[in-house]
């Protein structure tokens, strides 16, 4: 395993910046996940890491060493993309005996490894076809053999997900899981997908702009947003305007207790699921209603004009056009000094 480290690491292209001043740190065996809008810097990062981007300014860090200008070839590192990449050319056995290979591991050696690891991924009867036969799935599997087979310390994945339907990639976020902590890989894992970092990784990163806005485990990112940006991009959010004094929040057509000892003028980040449709100060008015399975979200408006996104049970949801009383957790709130 390996720890790795970005020490103020900037990268521009031309008058671009896509990385702009990034300290982050993959702790020895940890997945990180790091998730951001198009174009926020992440995979310019994980490329950084691989080698295959040299930073304008900064230092990437293996464990104690640097490595900022060593070639990818050198860096130990395995990279599972989103095409996956499989050479056509070649069976599966091949493909995922290739980079050892390259390393100059003898046949002998690099067949063994290559068959221990489609055993391991439940793959093996898949050794001698050819790749553009198998389905997304199992060139996931074959995509990740290939890359563990150079026996990496460090693991990159580029949404290695993408395009796998719901059931199949839930699945196989469970395997990864406890593959790599059987493997104790270093694990950098981008996604665009929040929920797929949650379920995946121990730790987020979330960027925008080619900067780390906030770095926590997925409930620290999740229920204590340290800004807008984030309150926004990870999960579904409420932002409601209050007024924090004396242990109240003063929203203007209704107040409750307050969480902490702000005062002032304050956005309270509000999850759907802290709002319970009943009893409450807040009044409403359903504006849409979604079924979704096992829950329902609603949209609805409050008086001053601002409206809310409700996580209600399908037994309990109220209909379009309803007025409804709305309690709030404050216990479940989490609340940020205005800009």
């Amino acid at each position: 395993m390996a720890t790795i480290t970005l020490d103020s690491v900037t990268k521009r292209f031309g008058e671009t910046t896509a990385v702009d001043g990034v300290d982050l740190t993959v702790g020895d065996g940890e997945i990180l996940g790091v998730v951001g809008p198009s174009g926020c810097g992440k995979t310019t990062t994980l490329r950084t890491i691989a080698g295959f981007e040299t930073p304008t300014e900064g230092r990437v860090l293996f464990d104690e060493e640097d490595v900022t200008r060593v070639p990818p070839e050198r860096r130990s590192v395995g990279l599972v993309f989103q095409s996956y990449a499989l050479f056509e050319n070649m069976t599966v056995r091949e493909n995922v005996q290739f980079g050892p290979k390259m390393r100059g591991v003898s046949t002998a050696e690099r067949r063994e490894r290559a068959t221990e690891l489609l055993e391991l991924l439940d793959i093996a009867e898949l050794a001698d076809r050819d790749p553009t036969t198998l389905s997304g799935g199992q060139q996931q599997r074959v995509g990740l053999a290939r890359a563990l087979a150079i026996e990496p310390t460090i693991l990159l994945l580029d949404e290695p997900m993408t395009g796998l339907d719901a059931k199949l990639k839930t699945r196989l976020q469970r395997e990864l899981v406890e593959l790599l902590d059987e493997l104790a890989v270093t694990a950098l894992y981008v996604t665009h997908d929040q929920t797929e970092a949650m379920a995946v990784c121990d730790r987020i990163a979330v960027m925008n702009d080619g900067r780390v806005e906030q770095v926590g485990t997925p409930a620290q990112v999740y229920e204590r947003p340290e800004n807008e940006f984030v309150a926004d991009f990870v999960g579904t959010s409420n932002r409601l305007r209050a007024t924090a004094r004396n242990g109240r929040l003063d929203f203007g057509h209704a107040t409750t207790a307050a969480p902490n000892g702000d005062e002032g003028e304050v956005t309270v980040v509000v999850r759907p699921e802290a709002f319970r449709v009943g009893d409450g100060p807040f009044e409403a008015t359903v504006r849409e209603r979604f079924y979704l399975g096992e829950h329902v979200r609603a949209v609805a408006d409050l008086p001053d004009g601002e409206s809310v996104t409700l996580r209600v049970d399908p037994a309990e949801a109220p209909a379009t056009g309803d007025r409804v009383s709305l309690a709030l957790d404050t216990d479940r709130v989490h609340v940020l000094s205005a800009p």
